[in-house]
């Protein structure tokens, strides 16, 4: 049986290799490490072994369900909390109140909700996002086409009480993670070119996961959702 100092251990050292590829990855393109955050993507690990990670030094934890999320929070003090995951409208108002950022806005219509909601839940802030950009036009992704982006992001940041903070992207699923690069490529291209021609997209780029999350670095990544490299594999349903 698992004891909890050992299970603390095990997260402290995968965390720490994490980043120790995270690091590397920076040096091989010249980049700060300091620039990359790590979200741990805790979707089904229960709130003891949370409490854990966050004892091993992990405080930062990226949720797939707002209910999950939730649920989680009340019972890990301290930790900080990202969706990452597709937010239904009914529960925005429930997301903004619990998690500090959402990456996954991907359309004006909830966007334009959650502008109307955080005026209520958080009064006399600008409430972080990120659009989730369908680089690939995969069908089965959601997210923004990318000819569609500037006029959203300018549109919901002329809300007021929304910060775009720049964009969010899942890489495709492929055995090798260099077929990755091209979709990580453009996601930062996008980003490039938009704020270049004066848009107030904000320079956040959230790509990588597990299996592809040091290439999404050297392409500019400043957020990884690494989960399973952390957590290990989660159980079957």
């Amino acid at each position: 049986m698992t004891t909890q100092a050992t299970r603390v251990d095990a997260y402290r050292a995968a965390a720490a290799a994490v980043r120790a590829r995270i690091e590397a990855a920076c040096v091989r393109v010249g980049r700060d490490p300091a620039e990359v955050t790590l979200v741990a993507v805790s979707k089904t690990v229960p709130a003891e072994a949370l409490r854990d990670a966050k004892a091993a030094g992990i405080d930062l934890f990226g949720e797939n369900r707002v209910q999950e999320g939730v649920a989680k929070a009340a019972e890990v003090p301290g930790a900080r909390w990202q969706l990452v995951g597709p937010l239904q409208s009914n529960k925005a108002r429930r997301a903004l109140e619990v998690f500090e950022s959402i990456q996954s806005v991907d359309s004006v219509e909830l966007g334009e909700r959650l502008a109307r909601l955080a005026g209520e839940v958080r009064p006399g802030s600008s409430y972080p996002i990120l659009l989730q950009v369908n680089v690939d036009d995969d069908p089965a992704k959601a997210g923004f086409p990318v000819d569609a982006v500037a006029g959203a992001a300018d549109r919901l940041a002329g809300l007021g009480s929304l910060e775009v903070r720049g964009l969010m992207t899942i890489g495709r699923l492929v055995a090798d993670p260099e077929a990755a690069r091209r979709t990580f490529r453009r996601l930062r291209g996008l980003s490039e070119d938009l704020r270049a021609s004066g848009s107030t997209l904000g320079a956040a780029l959230s790509m990588g996961m597990t299996d592809d999350f040091e290439v999404a670095v050297e392409e500019g990544a400043t957020l990884v959702r690494v989960g399973r490299a952390i957590f290990g594999d989660r159980p079957g349903p």
